[in-house]
């Protein structure tokens, strides 16, 4: 070894033994490494740089399980090629969504002829096409699929059935009453169906949920093990799914573990319905339950029903009380180690211990919270939103401080009111303010009285957190949180589902007033945060708390602002700029904000996000700048979804729409442009032709957090 203040000298040149060579690695770190690249691109690209890559592209382990789902750069051309080069070697194969192929380049599936998995929902696929597909697929075991208008089970063929009889996993979304292809799955173990019909069809005519005559009404469900049916509101949907459940009526599967329905309103139980929740309270025991409120409400059926290790519980909207939940459902305290996720939303009355005398204002008990995270203390997925959590006074009883317990938590969903720090407010008196010289205030600048007023040192980067601030403790006490969303109690989106748009909004609940920029800026201790919602927080005076968010939290892909401020008053903008500079990983965008201006200096700063692929723009009397947009698709290569309802006349919308997918749409076939009026009586037309996938996810504003079960499908 040389001694200090020696030379070491080599024989080869320094620079040369600093070099790395990829290609020197071994096939196992380099298969490693290959697996975060899409599958289109290995075996596209990565294959072509010399012939160690074109081997190690080709293995089996990355080529198993082929996801085209969001890769939008993936055109007719590309999938055709793709499947014909390695079809014969997918045994996964998941397209959900890809609305931009063609029938034809669907129909290349046929030469995958081992596939154990498919998911086609949102292809371009008719019933002769999915004959035709299916019949090719005789080891086909989970199948999903849409069931559009026009499809007629009549056309598919011997070998089509033959392949269904064996599946064992059926997702189906239906946007026609219909039992699909369900009649045909005689094995079904999972059953998971989407009802998205509409109640008027295209022409004006009244769609029935009677389903057609000649089709089979007799599905399988003796197997059955999951049920799972999300319906999307009219009465349509309804009518529909109580067919699909009078079947199930007549025999409960003795297997039956996890029955989840979710509808939105009023959803009044048939009597085949009473029947089979009274069968599956004799017959079975179940580990994830969700049911229509009217089915649960005033209801003796929770008294009933058996659970062993349940991982899954939502009573969304359900006026059950704390005292209910902690009796029927947490075993009055007893260990539920074994529940991954709750969804609570909307259930007013589950942190108070009697539902009958409790206004929606009043303080939450804190045993009854203090027992739920002591029972559930590995849960993954919490969701309380769409209530008034009002903690009461008193050291440690704040709900913040008892959530904080929840370590493992990897989402939550919280009202804006259950953040707020009651003491604080207490503390915060006239004269126990400190004094803040004019010298540090600024010649001219009025302090506010009876606001939130701190200083931006206290929101920088790094800066150690606010003394005593409840939600900075919870957020600190949550390392790995992936998802969170702070809803306010009484907020809606301008843009419901098949409705009209809402032009006038509830105010925002008295103790949401003191959450502002200090409490969002909390958000920044997130490092493995992924998706962000924010919404109705009134108090927002500057949004520089955004900024400290958009530093630090690198890894933040999803991002939904909604009602920040004061009606009227877009007084975020600056910082929101400075905030999406940073935002190197941002691929969905969503703004709702009356009164916003997406002129040229926001999609300056909005096309430092060189990630982004979906913008959706939604704003009451909000104008737009149509050189600034074009100039920003222009830059920013990626996006592939435009939606933008602003107060903008239908004239200037019309053109904007028509230059955006003139100048676009050939070179990114994903491409889907929706610029029109919010406000304009025709809304609902329109968007009943944006992708599912997009209205689902970004579009339509809803509470994601333990809205399924985890890993409901693959």
């Amino acid at each position: 070894m040389a001694s200090p203040g020696e030379e070491v000298t080599s024989e080869e040149n320094p620079e040369e033994n600093n070099d790395m060579n990829l290609m020197e690695f071994s096939d196992e770190i380099l298969l490693h490494i290959l697996r975060y690249t899409p599958v289109s691109d290995l075996v596209l690209n990565v294959r072509k740089v010399c012939r160690k890559l074109s081997i190690l592209s080709l293995d089996k382990s990355l080529t198993h399980a082929v996801i085209l789902h969001k890769d939008y750069q993936v055109d007719k051309d590309k999938a055709k090629h793709l499947l014909r080069e390695i079809g014969k070697e997918i045994h996964e194969l998941n397209m959900t969504g890809c609305y931009w192929l063609p029938g034809a380049t669907v129909d290349q599936v046929t030469r995958c002829k081992n596939l154990v998995k498919l998911n086609v929902s949102g292809c371009h696929l008719t019933s002769l096409r999915l004959s035709k597909m299916l019949s090719a697929l005789q080891h086909l075991r989970s199948l999903a699929i849409d069931v559009d208008p026009g499809f007629d089970a009549s056309h598919l063929s011997s070998e089509c059935k033959a392949t269904l009889s064996q599946v064992l996993e059926l997702k189906q979304t239906l946007y026609t009453p219909s039992y699909g292809v369900v009649p045909c799955c005689t094995s079904l173990e999972k059953l998971l169906l989407y009802f998205e019909i509409l109640d008027r069809s295209r022409e004006g005519l009244i769609i029935s949920g009677q389903l057609m005559v000649g089709e089979s009404n007799v599905p399988h469900y003796q197997n059955l093990r999951v049920f799972y049916a999300r319906l999307a509101p009219g009465p349509v949907n309804q009518e529909v799914v109580r067919l699909y459940l009078a079947v199930l009526s007549d025999r409960t599967p003795e297997k039956l573990h996890a029955f989840l329905i979710s509808a939105p309103g009023g959803f009044a139980q048939s009597c085949a319905v009473k029947n089979l929740l009274d069968s599956m309270a004799r017959n079975v025991t179940l580990d994830a339950l969700q049911l229509p409120r009217s089915w649960m409400n005033g209801s003796s059926l929770l008294q009933l029903l058996r659970f062993s290790n349940p991982v899954y519980f939502s009573f969304s909207r359900c006026s059950l009380s704390g005292g209910q939940l902690v009796q029927r459902f947490l075993n009055g305290g007893r260990d539920l180690r074994s529940l991954v996720g709750l969804n609570l939303s909307g259930c007013i009355h589950c942190l108070s211990p009697d539902a009958l005398l409790r206004k929606a204002e009043d303080e939450i008990d804190s045993g009854i919270a203090e027992t739920l995270v002591t029972s559930c203390r590995h849960l993954r997925h919490l969701n309380l939103s769409g209530a008034h959590h009002h903690s009461p006074e008193g050291l440690g009883q704040h709900l913040c401080f008892l959530l904080a317990r929840l370590s493992r938590l990897l989402s939550l969903a919280l009202p804006v009111c259950a953040v707020a720090d009651l003491s604080a407010l207490t503390a915060d008196k006239p004269s126990a303010r400190p004094v803040v010289s004019a010298g540090s205030q600024g010649f001219g600048k009025k302090v506010r009285i009876g606001v939130q007023t701190c200083l931006r040192s206290s929101l920088e980067p790094g800066n150690a957190k606010p003394h005593g601030s409840v939600f900075w403790t919870l957020l600190e006490s949550l390392p790995f949180l992936e998802r969170l969303e702070l809803i306010g109690s009484s907020f809606s989106s301008a843009m419901p589902r098949n409705e009209p748009a809402i032009r006038n909004s509830l105010p925002p609940c008295g103790r949401a007033q003191h959450v502002g920029d200090l409490e969002v800026a909390a958000v920044g201790q997130l490092a493995f945060l992924q998706s962000l919602t924010l919404a109705q927080l009134p108090n927002i005076l500057s949004g520089s708390g955004l900024v400290s968010i958009g530093v630090q939290c690198q890894r933040l892909q999803t991002l939904s602002l909604a009602n920040l401020g004061a009606m009227g008053h877009v007084v975020y903008m600056s910082a929101l700029m400075d905030m999406l500079k940073h935002c190197r990983c941002l691929r969905d965008l969503r703004l709702e904000q009356p009164y916003f201006n997406a002129n040229t200096q926001f999609f300056q700063a909005l096309s430092h996000c060189s990630s982004l692929q979906r913008l959706c723009i939604i704003s009451r009397s909000g104008t737009l700048q149509s050189e600034a947009v074009m100039s920003f698709m222009a830059a920013c290569l990626e996006v592939i979804m435009c939606h933008m309802f602003t107060g903008e006349s239908l004239t200037v919308c019309r053109n904007l729409q028509q230059s955006l997918i003139r100048s676009f749409q050939a070179d990114r076939p994903a491409l889907n442009v929706v610029v029109f009026p919010l406000l304009h009586e025709d809304l609902t037309e329109v968007i009943r032709d944006v992708p599912m996938m997009h209205l689902d996810e970004i579009t339509l504003f809803k509470s994601r957090v333990a809205e399924e079960p985890p890993n409901l499908w693959w």
